[in-house]
């Protein structure tokens, strides 16, 4: 991808171009509310002045007096002393409620890029992820995919809050009140900026240490949501084996070590703080012994503009400890961009070609020589596939586990692409066909059905959400579902639960073939979808697959050898491979593979030659 390789810090200030109205208003509204903030000290020379009865005495070189003077003479000229001192108070407060209110809004609009940087790369992230290549998904554990959604995305938004926030406003602060320290003092203000580059030195050697550690945490966490949402996807299995204690001090020790890498972490981000503070300190008491030496900060500073200077540069303590905080807070924020952006630069294995052609059905789809594997460098799953489903035809897969039937399926609607050969529908290969195309010619239904957390309309309509609500009734009578689901509390507006867990196998199996049956698609792709029902629940989804499967091309995954008997051809895979093929009858007469698969699945039953 274009952005591949670049660093992180750039990449994110791509995404925060959309926003930059906003950022430009809120480094405008933080710039003034620092001015404002340093401004203060004018009003605070001559109310300590005017207190301490010392006219004359802030002579300071390069004119402060004078600035102040001219900026304040014409508020303060006629009054008396107490209208004076009432005057520079409400003009101290006045200054203070305007700088806060600036303050204010700059945060409103830190916080409106922040959540909105937030929700584009969320967007970015699960719009990406479902165009991602199926092996990656299945390589990566869950939870470290909703980890890099959730989580690292949350976390890179740190990045506009330390820049805006923290950095550009407190080094606003500090540049204002250095300008005017500068004016009260310089060598006390050189005194003061000799010492800062100690400081960033110090900090600069825990950041590197600190952005290690916070890539580290990140893949901790992940690794602790991924077995978190494993675990209680299997609780009946854990409670039925009785691994309750051995999961939970797993468990324990997982969250140790992530307790260990967030302290590691820590250790080196809270240790910017101490390390400001101790050399806040030091400033300070080098501060108060040189200003006790009229020698060296010059004979016009008068006790007050020594006290102003002090409090001054006690103020500039602050801002520079947060801003020694930026490297470390910016290496947590990049820390999590780096891994969005890990997940980003990955290829998306959805992506049409230019010119890609509308798909059309009207004579064969054709498996030429087709073979896969799952990675490059692993062996093939499937070799030498060459077969022809004819319009209108059923052709049924059958043979052992992990043969390779399921990956045949999930090659025709794209969902992997072959390593070699090709498939051809209407005699045009599939890649030269969009897959939205393709895809809107079948249907699937597996033994795994997606029930989603929605109401049991939505969940039918899932696959054409323009249906009516008539037409999504006379589905599910046709899948046999209308008759428990009459009994749901709100019908077809009753919410399922997360993966239709209120659900029997056999109700959300219907449920699935009403969704197929509702998008009416030529040909249809059945993935063992009876194998793991009941003889009542397997009985009423069969004769809705029937119906189904009227006038469609059928490409059928049969576990349980009688449903597909009646096929006009079967397929047996082994290995990878099509070893036999043929009707029901002529493989069994065979002996073969076909044959052994029967006999062992119809032992002690009626013959399975019979009708």
């Amino acid at each position: 991808m274009a952005d591949e390789g670049r660093p992180a810090a750039r990449r994110l200030g791509g995404w925060l171009w959309p926003y930059r109205g906003r950022l430009l208003f809120g480094i405008g509204a933080t710039t003034l509310a620092s001015v404002l903030d340093g401004a203060t000290l004018l009003f605070l020379i001559p109310l300590l002045r005017h207190l301490f009865g010392s006219a004359g005495a802030l002579a300071a070189p390069g004119g402060l007096e004078r600035l102040v003077d001219q900026l304040l003479g014409p508020l303060l000229g006629g009054l008396t002393p107490a209208g004076i001192t009432v005057r520079l108070v409400a003009l101290l407060w006045g200054t203070l409620l305007l700088k806060n209110g600036l303050a204010y809004f700059a945060g409103v609009a830190s916080v409106r890029v922040q959540e909105g940087l937030v929700r584009d790369l969320r967007g970015a992230l699960f719009e990406h992820l479902l165009r991602l290549d199926l092996g990656w998904l299945e390589r990566t554990r869950g939870g470290q995919v909703v980890a890099r959604v959730m989580t690292d995305a949350d976390q890179a938004k740190g990045a506009v809050s330390a820049g805006l926030a923290s950095f550009f406003q407190n080094a606003v602060l500090i540049l204002t009140t250095l300008l005017v320290l500068a004016q009260l003092s310089w060598r006390l203000t050189v005194l003061t900026l000799a010492a800062a580059p100690l400081l960033l030195v110090g900090i600069r050697l825990l950041i590197r240490r600190l952005k290690r550690h916070a890539r580290s945490r990140a893949e901790e966490a992940g690794e602790m949501t991924a077995t978190l949402s494993e675990r209680l996807a299997a609780v009946k299995l854990i409670r039925l084996s009785g691994a309750e204690a051995r999961e939970g001090e797993r468990f324990r020790a997982q969250a140790d070590r992530y307790r260990r890498s967030v302290v590691r972490t820590q250790q080196f981000a809270t240790l910017t703080s101490p390390v400001s503070e101790l050399f806040g300190g030091l400033l300070l008491v080098l501060l108060i012994a040189a200003g006790a030496s009229p020698g060296f900060r010059g004979g016009s500073l008068s006790p007050e503009g020594l006290l102003v200077f002090i409090v001054a540069a006690l103020r500039v303590m602050a801002p520079l400890k947060a801003i020694t905080q930026f490297p470390g807070q910016m290496a947590l924020a990049l820390a999590g961009a780096e891994r969005v952006f890990d997940v980003l630069d990955l290829p998306p294995a959805e992506r049409d070609p230019a010119g890609a052609a509308g798909a059309r059905f009207e004579r064969e789809i054709r498996f030429e020589q087709v073979g896969f594997r799952h990675a490059p460098d692993a062996a093939f799953a499937l070799a030498g596939i060459d077969f022809t489903l004819a319009r209108g035809e059923t052709v049924a897969l059958v043979g052992p586990s992990g043969a390779g039937k399921t990956t045949i399926a999930e090659l025709l609607p794209r969902l992997r692409e072959p390593t070699e050969g090709r498939i051809l529908l209407d005699g045009v290969p599939l890649p030269a066909l969009t897959r939205a195309s393709v895809r809107a010619l079948m249907a699937v239904v597996s033994q795994e059905t997606a029930i989603f957390n929605d109401t049991v309309r939505a969940n039918i309509a899932y696959g054409r959400p323009s249906a009516s609500a008539a037409e999504i009734e006379a589905a599910a009578r046709a899948a046999h579902a209308d008759g428990f689901l009459a009994q749901l509390p709100q019908g077809y507006d009753t919410l399922l639960g997360e993966r239709g867990t209120r659900l029997s196998g056999g109700q959300r199996q219907r449920i699935a073939l009403a969704r197929a049956i509702l998008r009416d698609p030529p040909i249809l792709i059945l993935d063992e979808a009876t194998s793991a029902l009941d003889s009542e629940s397997e009985r009423l989804v069969q004769d809705a697959i029937v119906r189904l499967m009227a006038g469609r091309t059928v490409l059928v995954i049969a576990h349980r050898l009688g449903t597909v008997r009646h096929a006009d051809r079967i397929l047996v895979v082994d290995e990878g491979r099509i070893v036999e093929r043929g009707r029901h009858e002529e493989l069994y007469a065979r002996g073969g593979r076909y044959r052994r698969l029967c006999d062992g699945q119809f032992a002690d039953k009626l013959s399975p030659t019979t009708p």
